[in-house]
């Protein structure tokens, strides 16, 4: 039997980030700005930083994602290892 999440189920929230000297808005769910913020952490980076390393990336895919997209993949893949 599955559960709801701890907190319940809550939709996107937007952020403004810099990325190479850029603002962008990123719309992500609350546990996965908790969970960029701990990888930061883990890694003593900015959470800009950590974002813009993803988007470093994401760009070199043969088909880029969406930014949301590509750190919610990166995040998922980092719990896996």
């Amino acid at each position: 039997m599955i559960e709801t999440p701890p907190g319940g189920f809550e939709g996107p929230v937007k952020r403004s980030v810099t990325i190479a000297g850029h603002a962008t808005s990123i719309s992500l769910e609350p546990l996965f700005w908790q969970a960029l913020e701990a990888a930061a952490a883990a890694r003593t980076l900015p959470l800009n930083a950590l974002i813009a390393e993803v988007d470093a990336l994401r760009i070199l895919a043969e088909v880029p994602p969406n930014l949301a997209s590509a750190l919610r993949t990166w995040l998922l893949a980092q719990r896996a290892h």
